[in-house]
């Protein structure tokens, strides 16, 4: 019965935040159908699978149906993307069908990306098809995987239809879950307004929401720009340690609770590169992997430009003061995360200053030498148990590496701790399985044709990313020698 689904929602942004939003349902669509569901996901939530697995269960998440309870509505949001700035975004193809309180006490929203036109649209069909849908459920699953904070997905939906691209695919809807969908560029929408009570109200609504402790703070809005501005700078600093491109870093696909959206043009760096691109749209390299921690720098000055009026309503100069210094802090707070994960990957247990340039110089040694990036890392193992010619071996020119691990053994002499202990630490942070894009794109092509073995292949081996798994062996490689230079597209 398709009355016989429920949710547990408990709708704060529905119900608190008017004015906010636009209440809005997605398409109805000809035959919705469960392509791909996270069961261990909604067990989280709190919800049954077997319910969702349902026709109900597809009906609600592909929006074709709002179950009871549920608030369905299109968020409003501007942002600056590509440097660019469009003052009226907001969920041009989504909706936000509700929040849910899951298993632990966390309100999550749950959101359908793919459900059609919304006031938001500017043009566009609203809607999504099949391949970057499974994309988008792939890589948040294996970026949780790996420990990085990002969005999920709960079930990737397919429609019944038809939908006009590069020829007619797919159609399908992600229903995705988060902390929420509060942006960057939620804010940029009202503060390019004039709009400060607005604004206001939703720094109010995200603090609660996010930061309860510092609720009733006489510097709250000061804090709460330092709080997302830590977070930020701790997620980058995770994407950077892990290999990750995020591809179109747009400030509405910054969070305020700091996790990864948006899996369009995004891939896994293979050789380190810092200037490495795969967006077919980035032509200058603004999100090169390397840029990533100068774009988020640049994407939250646009956030405190828009919290000015709140830090000090009575002297813009002192609020400016204020966030500019908070500003700069950024870089610092960075390297520290930053280096936090380096250290973890190198086995380096103790503090030490020389700690940064070693970590730097590896980097450095591995440029222009077709290092494989993640191979490397899992291979410093060897090196930590004395064998240094497991890393070496990736090298084109070796000589820079020999030179760089006759300091890393001096370095790991200067602690005491037993070596599988340390080698047991290094295998926790450095994965052998990451999400390699040939690999993505086989499984995605094969997907669209109806042929979903390898996506659940992949997507199984990529849950546990850290263990070295029977029969995985290929799922470690790089793209074959001669491969074509890997490109992504925002899939819209």
């Amino acid at each position: 019965m398709l009355d016989a689904l429920t949710f547990p929602f408990n709708n704060s942004f529905a119900d608190e935040m008017e004015g906010f939003f636009v209440p809005w349902e997605g398409d109805k669509v000809p035959d919705p159908q469960i392509a791909v569901l996270n069961i261990a996901l909604a067990a989280e939530l709190g919800l049954d699978p077997e319910a969702l697995a349902s026709a109900a269960g597809a009906a609600a998440l592909s929006g074709a149906m709002a179950p009871a309870g549920a608030s369905p509505l299109a968020m409003a949001y501007a942002g600056h993307q590509f440097g660019g700035f469009s003052a009226q975004l907001g969920d041009g193809r989504a909706i936000l069908l509700g929040e849910l309180i899951d298993t632990e006490g966390r309100r999550r929203d749950l959101h359908l990306k793919g459900s059609g036109r919304t006031p938001f649209s500017r043009g566009g069909d609203g809607k999504a098809v099949l391949g970057p849908v499974l994309r988008e459920y792939l890589m948040g699953e294996a970026m949780h995987a790996l420990g990085v904070p990002t969005t999920r997905a709960l079930a990737a939906v397919t429609t019944g239809e038809e939908i006009a691209r590069e020829g007619l695919e797919k159609g399908a809807v992600l229903a995705r879950i988060a902390a929420s969908h509060l942006r960057v560029g939620t804010f940029q929408f009202f503060a390019a307004r004039g709009e400060t009570d607005k604004v206001r109200k939703l720094a109010d609504y995200a603090i609660a929401r996010h930061f309860p402790d510092i609720v009733g703070r006489e510097d709250r809005y000061l804090e709460f720009f330092r709080r997302v501005r830590d977070a930020q700078a701790a997620l980058v600093a995770k994407w950077v340690n892990v290999g990750f491109v995020h591809g179109v870093m747009n400030t509405d696909n910054t969070t305020i609770s700091g996790e990864t959206i948006d899996y369009g043009p995004c891939a896994f760096i293979d050789s380190y590169d810092p200037k490495a691109v795969f967006s077919s749209i980035d032509e200058r390299g603004r999100y090169a992997y390397g840029n990533q921690p100068l774009i988020i720098q640049w994407n939250l000055s646009r956030f405190a430009e828009t919290l000015t009026d709140l830090v000090n309503p009575e002297d813009s100069d002192d609020a400016i003061r204020q966030l500019t210094n908070e500003i700069g802090a950024f870089p610092a707070h960075y390297q520290q995360e930053w280096l936090k994960g380096m250290r973890a990957k190198l086995g380096l247990l103790k503090e030490l200053p020389e700690d940064l340039d070693l970590a730097n110089d590896l980097l450095k040694a591995c440029e222009g030498q077709d290092v494989d990036f993640t191979a490397l890392f899992r291979a410093l193992a060897a090196s930590a148990r004395g064998n240094d010619e497991l890393a070496r071996a990736y090298f084109d020119d070796p000589a820079a590496f020999d030179a760089w691990a006759a300091r890393y053994h001096t370095r790991l002499a200067t602690e005491d701790i037993a070596t599988e202990l340390r080698v047991e630490a290094m295998n926790r942070v450095n994965p052998i399985y990451i999400p390699r894009n040939h690999l993505v794109e086989e499984a995605l092509k094969a997907a669209a044709g109806g042929d979903l073995e390898l996506f659940h292949k992949l997507s199984a081996v990529l849950a546990h990313p850290f263990t070295e798994q029977d029969g995985a062996e290929t799922y470690a490689l790089p793209a074959p020698e001669g491969a074509p230079r890997h490109v992504t597209f925002c899939g819209t």
